[in-house]
């Protein structure tokens, strides 16, 4: 019995996407439309396809009807489904700042909102699932993202180097990070306003004219104001001066964990996440922000960011990028041409070509040809063996059973 099967993904035609990227990677004809995610899993919001022997069947229907052949029996026990979600994202114009919840207050929220009978759909809704929502991304381009706060020293800084924030200052020194955020969430949006488009004022002809480098808070702050409403600005443009502001380049990972307040700015990525829609919002969004749910989650601590390169494996092929989640793992498989590589599945897999063209097999004897921007589904227990004459670059997405 073939354990290996083509897979189609889902493309998300969301705003903030870019229009060449996606189109290219997938060679689909591209149309006059934006696009941001290309999902490969068994959400249900939006499942994956697979070539079954009984012809296309949705990802989440082909696992529900054989969760242990298809998960292992140790995953099928612990999660029920598959646990993670797999992603390319191609980010054009930046993303909502957000937080996600632990597992526990995920479960409790979610309950929450069901007791109070808050449809799913609801866009007040903070809490679609009861899951939580862990994510790891390595780079596929360059890659900009806002993650966690700057250390007290860099951040006095900025307080005081930014004119618009010197009341801020005070607030800081009295009430911390937690202090520092909530005032400036909670604040009125004429005060907001108040602040910001000063703000704007100095900075907007200096990002027309190409003089704020990406490092600089005001280049994104200025992005994020050029796009938006100069009459209601958003408080999301607080945070770009407030976090870290990390460039990635392409290969190298970052986690994010519960707590940790992040969004993306700019460039291409695979993301890897745990199976669940939860999103607790703080700006650059015309999207729902509950600020009292918003300031339960947030990890008021300064971040060192943790830029990941892997762990190479003794065959020399592939890297891991090991992470605290036990839902997921994520790897890169290089191939040059002349070794295989080897595989042994302990849970489902899906693997996407990224760069070249591959051979892939397993022990059955069942055969798939993946091109550039195709994708394949693997079951449980399978061995199996990747090839190609030339050089191709694959990630791999499943979980860990160690």
């Amino acid at each position: 019995m073939t354990k290996i099967f083509a897979l189609k993904g889902k493309i998300q035609n969301y705003a903030w996407g870019g229009n060449e990227y996606i189109p290219n990677l997938l060679g689909v004809l591209k149309e006059d439309k934006k696009y941001a995610e290309y999902w490969m899993g068994a959400h249900v919001n939006s499942p994956s396809v697979i070539q079954s022997d009984i012809g296309e069947v949705n990802l989440d229907t082909f696992l529900n009807q054989q969760l242990v052949e298809s998960l292992g029996a140790k995953v099928k026990n612990t999660y029920g489904r598959l646990p993670f979600l797999f992603k390319v994202l191609d980010v054009n114009d930046m993303l909502s700042i957000q937080v996600h919840p632990t597992k526990i207050e995920a479960e409790k929220g979610f309950k929450h909102e069901n007791e109070l009978g808050i449809p799913l759909t609801a866009p007040h809704r903070n809490y679609k699932d009861d899951n939580h929502k862990p994510e790891i991304m390595v780079a596929l381009s360059e890659f900009w993202l806002l993650h966690g706060f700057l250390s007290a020293e860099k951040l006095i800084r900025v307080l005081t180097a930014v004119p618009e924030f010197s009341e801020l200052l005070a607030v800081f020194n009295e009430g911390g990070y937690y202090g520092l955020y909530k005032t400036v969430m909670e604040q009125s949006q004429e005060e907001t306003n108040r602040a910001l488009k000063s703000l704007a004022e100095r900075i907007l002809p200096l990002y027309k004219k190409g003089e704020l480098s990406k490092f600089d808070p005001g280049f994104w702050a200025a992005k994020a104001i050029d796009n938006g409403d100069s009459n209601s600005m958003d408080k999301g443009i607080y945070s770009i001066y407030f976090f870290n502001i990390v460039k990635v380049e392409r290969g190298d990972a970052v986690f994010q964990d519960a707590g940790i307040p992040h969004a993306y700015l700019e460039g291409q990525n695979m993301e890897l996440m745990a199976n669940s829609d939860n999103v607790l919002r703080g700006g650059l969004t015309p999207k729902h922000v509950d600020v009292q749910e918003l300031l339960k989650h947030v990890a008021f601590k300064e971040t060192i960011p943790n830029i990941i390169k892997g762990d190479n494996q003794s065959d020399g092929l592939e890297r891991i990028y090991k992470s605290p989640a036990p839902d997921f793992e994520l790897s890169q498989i290089k191939l040059n041409g002349q070794k295989p590589y080897v595989g042994n599945s302990k849970s489902a897999q899906i693997l996407i070509v990224i760069d070249g063209r591959v051979n892939l097999s397993d022990e059955s004897g069942a055969k798939l040809q993946l091109n550039n921007g195709e994708s394949a589904f693997i079951m449980a227990n399978c061995k199996y063996s990747i090839s190609t004459n030339e050089y191709a670059v694959i990630y791999k997405a499943t979980t860990p059973c160690n």
